[in-house]
């Protein structure tokens, strides 16, 4: 094919890049539909995410931080935003999905807000299915990856959308821990922030729980 369409293609790809605002990795590369582990920016508090059950059962799952900085944890893969690029942007509703090959209570790993929990007062983000389409309950599957200072810092935010909401109030992901001593992601007023790292190939299909 002639070299002039792949020159085109690449200064297209740029453009849009840095027109919409791509989201980029800890070298600096922009982030499309591969792995990549989600590690905190302030270190001495926790790893990567991972998976645990809550209150000490097994299941379901939720979305948590290694308790030890030194565990990168499971990866992540992120899908379904409208924008029609192929890189992952900034600001756009995304689904976000655990990428592990198996887990021992046999559920999807995608992000979810869960119900409120009125013993803890908080919303958590949790696992659950697939999301099928934009309908009211798969709403609450969509986050946001957004800049936060100028450290190259990300944070996570859930805007819950409704269908015939105008300007709806956010909310950004952050940690809570809980009476276990777990690191719970929940929707907090104090974010979470985070850098992402691309995970090899080896990595991802040799994880499952």
């Amino acid at each position: 094919m002639n070299p002039t369409f792949y020159l085109v293609l690449a200064l297209t790809a740029a453009l849009a890049s840095n027109a919409y605002g791509a989201v980029l990795d800890i070298d600096g590369n922009t982030i499309f539909h591969e792995s990549y582990y989600v590690l905190p920016v302030i270190r001495g508090r926790g790893g990567g995410l991972t998976l645990a059950g809550r209150g000490g059962e097994l299941c379901p799952l939720d979305i948590v931080q290694e308790s030890s900085e030194l565990e990168e944890g499971i990866p992540v893969k992120f899908s379904n935003w409208r924008l029609k690029v192929a890189f992952v942007p900034e600001s756009e509703n995304l689904n976000i999905e655990t990428d592990i090959g198996a887990t021992i209570c046999v559920q999807s790993t995608y992000w979810w807000v869960g119900d409120f929990d009125h013993e803890r007062k908080q919303y958590f983000v949790v696992a659950g299915p697939k999301p099928e389409g934009f309908g009211q309950d798969s709403l609450k599957s969509f986050f946001k990856i957004e800049k936060s200072g100028d450290l190259g810092a990300y944070k996570f935010v859930f805007c819950p959308r409704t269908c015939d909401s105008g300007s709806p109030k956010c909310s950004d992901v952050g940690i809570f821990v809980d009476e276990l001593g777990v690191r719970r992601l929940a929707l907090s007023d104090e974010p979470f922030l985070v850098m992402f790292k691309k995970a090899n190939v080896t990595e991802v299909s040799s994880k499952t729980m």
